[in-house]
């Protein structure tokens, strides 16, 4: 008897999700989260959302509200996955969509506590100001953040910690109380103009200004074309991975089209593993 997995289900929620919410034909018969200036990405996707099955059709969402609803999915499926294992994962983990554009927000977390007295510094200081630009601005889309834990619970096997060791230690709640960041998740509904460069310019800043563990720092796209994908994915050094909503649904309907250059350059992510589904993130945040 064949059964379905919870990844699947989670997976299935979320293309439903996006379908009610975000993703259907407009009243041209174009996916909307096609380029309606390009033939390629518009035969793309939408080749994707007739696999997925459309659900609705409607006026294309705009840019702002598009990738808050996006933002929202992508957060949803993200708790749901990556809350089921906890057996593999163990601690006290949250995920949620980050509220407001502001140095505040990554400010929260243990690694970068310090960039909120950078800002009130830069603010009163023109000088600093100029010579920073906006190099600590981070502003991540989905976190999720762990807990730090309590000496009963490190030393529920074994008396691991006392009162003479590990005094320095972030994970200890004993040493500290702010959450640690553990995934910063860029989402990005569609790779239009800078968008790529603002994911690798805001990864980079989190790898230069933290104090302490580096999160993992990942991107999920809806983007249907691969050549603007791989501008984002392709090279190293900043990026985790790009994440696609739709990988195997994309790989299909590229294949029938006969796009060659997009067939190769999409292999040429995979089998470089720059470009995973949806479905591989929640696993690769519990490494």
């Amino acid at each position: 008897m064949t059964t379905t997995s919870l990844f699947s289900n989670s997976r299935t929620r979320f293309h439903a999700l996006l379908l009610e919410t975000l993703l259907w034909f407009d009243g041209k018969g174009i996916a909307t989260n096609a380029d309606k200036g390009q033939k390629a990405s518009i035969n793309i996707a939408n080749g994707i959302l007739e696999k997925l099955v459309p659900v609705k059709s409607g006026p294309k969402v705009s840019g702002q509200r598009a990738g808050v609803r996006f933002e929202e999915a992508c957060a949803g499926f993200v708790d749901e996955t990556f809350s089921a294992l906890s057996h593999m994962r163990p601690g006290l983990w949250s995920v949620f969509r980050v509220h407001g554009r502001s140095a505040s927000a990554i400010a929260k977390f243990d690694q970068y506590q310090h960039l909120l007295n950078l800002a009130s510094l830069s603010k009163d200081n023109a000088a600093l100001a100029a010579a920073l630009g906006n190099d600590y601005a981070i502003t991540p889309d989905v976190v999720i953040a762990r807990e730090p834990e309590t000496d009963e619970v490190i030393n529920f096997l074994d008396q691991l910690v006392d009162e003479t060791v590990a005094a320095r230690s972030s994970l200890r709640k004993s040493n500290n109380t702010t959450p640690l960041l553990h995934a910063s998740i860029s989402c990005k509904w569609t790779l239009r103009s800078d968008r790529a460069q603002n994911a690798r310019s805001e990864a980079l800043n989190l790898i230069r200004n933290r104090k302490g563990r580096l999160p993992h720092v990942v991107v999920v796209t809806a983007e249907p074309m691969p050549g603007r994908i791989a501008s984002l994915a392709l090279g190293t050094g900043d990026i985790d991975c790009v994440y696609h909503f739709a990988l195997e649904e994309l790989i299909e309907v590229v294949n029938a089209l006969g796009y060659a250059d997009s067939e190769e350059l999409l292999d040429t992510m995979i089998q470089g593993k720059r470009l995973r589904d949806i479905s591989d993130l929640p696993l690769d945040l519990a490494v």
